[in-house]
């Protein structure tokens, strides 16, 4: 990939890769004797510092390997680990006020739900800035689509965060099924545990009140509005489409991952899909809730 010209200080790819995932951004035989200046760090911007985004600021930071230029999330409540890991960084709602404020940010990372991975992302890259963003990369295959096209064509560093995909794991089954030691392969299973969030529910129509700390239109983003909804936010929006793409985005991507690679898949010819439980209440499907009353009840 190339990239975009920048001052002097910010031309490390020329020996090096950006990875932000891992356990350094800039190899050492760079920087020399392991110390990294002030002026030679990278200026980063998490956008999205709650759950999975706390552990993605705190992999960039890398002990001081990097600067976190800002945090940025629409709710202060779930960001409050980060706030308060990084007290000195600026404090955002709005990405966009990210990107047209602070002129220097060379990358950001995007934990945010799927619904607004692609409008963040792509926004970024328009502005030269490299991108690291959570998996699901995008909401559709459209977004990602454009998002390809754009790291392209504005020449960015990017890279879609999927735990597991990186590591020496899913090289050896490679190693394995490549040398013969798996044999032929007709069928692979994959499973989980995942929903377990409410689906196939009605949608709410009562208005609670609004959490505190939320800025609930930057949250919707692209999505079609609807009114906050403790059934949305903070966790089960993924059981929502407007917002999700269920246990596809959620661990499709981990799972599925590994047998796509082993073996060399391309894309599915077709795909069927049947329904396995409903979940009205988190963690617990609708048909365990009811053998539980039904015990009870000849209890």
């Amino acid at each position: 990939m190339g990239l975009n010209n920048k001052t002097n200080r910010r031309t490390f790819i020329k020996n090096s890769v950006l990875t932000f995932a891992g356990i350094s951004i800039i190899p050492r035989h760079v920087l020399g004797r392991g110390f990294i200046a002030p002026s030679d760090k990278l200026n980063v911007a998490v956008i999205g510092g709650g759950g999975k985004g706390f552990s993605d600021a705190v992999n960039v930071w890398n002990n001081g390997a990097s600067n976190i230029a800002a945090i940025c999330d629409v709710d202060w409540n779930m960001a409050s680990r980060a706030f308060k890991k990084f007290p000195k960084v600026k404090k955002y709602k709005d990405f966009r006020k990210v990107l047209d404020e602070i002129k220097d940010i060379d990358a950001i990372t995007v934990s945010t739900p799927d619904h607004t991975h692609a409008v963040i992302s792509l926004a970024a890259m328009q502005m030269n800035k490299h991108v690291y963003v959570q998996k699901p990369l995008t909401h559709s295959i459209h977004e990602a689509r454009v998002l390809t096209q754009a790291a392209n064509r504005y020449k960015v560093v990017t890279q879609m965060g999927n735990q597991g995909a990186s590591g020496s794991d899913v090289q050896i089954m490679i190693d394995w099924f490549d040398n013969g030691m798996i044999g032929n392969v007709s069928q692979v299973h994959v499973w989980t545990n995942r929903p377990v969030w409410p689906q196939g529910i009605q949608t709410p129509t009562d208005k609670p009140e609004m959490l505190s700390g939320l800025d609930w239109d930057n949250w919707g983003g692209p999505a079609q509005w609807v009114d906050y909804h403790p059934l949305y936010h903070p966790f089960k929006w993924r059981g929502w489409w407007n917002f999700g793409t269920g246990a596809l985005g959620d661990m499709g991507c981990h799972l599925i991952d590994p047998p796509y690679k082993v073996l060399g898949l391309g894309y599915p010819s077709e795909v069927e899909s049947s329904v396995g439980a409903i979940y009205s209440k988190d963690w617990v499907p609708d048909y365990l809730q009811n053998l539980a009353l039904l015990h009870l009840g000849h209890n």
